[in-house]
């Protein structure tokens, strides 16, 4: 296996079946984990970009003379745009001081609605997707981690009495 396939696969990751994006996500997480154990959220911060411009290559490599832009075995784009939903539990963790496993509803939600938005593309994401090439691929998933992030921050708000809702 080369090194695009293997980043963009994730180690093989992508090829798991069914719902390969799916596994993708999941993969990102105990990832997430370790990274926001070993540095924080600085860490998981530079890996998201890491993740981002490395899957980029990857995805350039992989579909260069091929017709489908995504096939569904790269899923580093999952992985990408996981860590940035999960940007909305590290930070806090990281500033307050706070164990990030004690966040657990909020890893729950980030999963769940990082994977609506990925499968429903709304507004930005959608337009993201129709994009047709491996930035497109990329920037899908971190616009959809976007939203699966504000909406952890929203949930949150609601479940400390924050927002007063």
């Amino acid at each position: 296996m080369n090194a695009a396939r293997l980043i963009g696969t994730v180690c093989g990751v992508g090829y798991l079946r069914p719902a390969p994006g799916t596994w993708g996500s999941l993969a990102a997480l105990p990832l997430a984990w370790v990274l926001h154990t070993i540095g924080g959220f600085p860490l998981l911060a530079i890996a998201t970009l890491a993740v981002f411009f490395g899957g980029l290559w990857a995805t350039r490599v992989m579909t260069e003379g091929q017709d489908n832009h995504d096939p569904s075995e790269i899923v580093i784009d999952e992985v990408a745009g996981q860590f940035t939903a999960l940007w909305a539990i590290s930070y806090p963790a990281w500033t307050y001081g706070i164990d990030i496993t004690a966040l657990w509803p909020g890893w729950i939600a980030g999963f769940l609605l990082f994977r609506l938005f990925d499968i429903t593309k709304p507004g930005p994401v959608g337009w993201a997707d129709r994009r047709n090439d491996a930035m497109g691929v990329m920037l899908d998933d971190v616009i959809a981690g976007m939203f699966a992030g504000v909406g952890v921050l929203i949930l949150a708000g609601i479940s400390h009495g924050v927002l007063g809702l």
